[in-house]
């Protein structure tokens, strides 16, 4: 019964120990940043920020700014997590000069919602995304991506160029 005992390999339970103190202090931060982030959403919700009676012109003008900004920072937070579930296809390809590389959009980037079209489980949404895209042809899309993390707001316009299809991309069913 000496130590260290032989049974035991004392380096690996170490780096274990210091792993799982390491993703603990990340599940820390992460629940912190989650909390955080519901706080915003809901007080987005709330009604926006009364006028109170003893507040002066000049004082109006600045909270009313101040109200207003902060809405409208939480609105768009809103707007974008209200809906987004899953990716469902993610660009692979974008052909130079087409639509999809003038409006913005970049190879790598993550669909959650083209026009009308999110993920639904069974469903074919190679064959919904062509049949979206040919329905709204010289129309805006809008598009909310993926891009590095973070959810982004775009509008398509599918329409004909000198390439093939409408959009000039190619996606790949996630």
């Amino acid at each position: 019964m000496g130590f260290p005992r032989t049974d035991i390999d004392v380096a690996g339970v170490r780096a274990d120990r210091h792993r799982l103190a390491e993703l603990r202090n990340d599940h820390k931060v992460i629940t912190k940043m989650i909390e955080e982030s519901i706080e915003l959403l809901h007080s987005a919700r709330l009604s926006p920020k009364s006028y109170s009676p003893e507040d002066s012109g000049n004082n109006e003008t600045s909270s009313s700014l101040n109200a207003s900004s902060d809405n409208a920072a939480a609105q768009a937070a809103m707007d974008v997590d209200a809906f987004i579930s899953i990716p469902f296809a993610v660009i692979d390809e974008i052909a130079d000069a087409s639509p999809t590389a003038e409006d913005g959009l970049q190879l790598g980037d993550q669909i959650f919602k083209f026009g009308n079209v999110q993920y639904q489980a069974g469903e074919n949404l190679l064959q919904k995304l062509a049949s979206e895209a040919q329905a709204n042809q010289d129309k805006a899309v809008s598009v909310v991506v993926l891009r590095q993390g973070s959810p982004i707001n775009l509008t398509l316009t599918p329409r004909p160029w000198e390439g093939r299809g409408l959009l000039g991309c190619s996606f790949r069913v996630l």
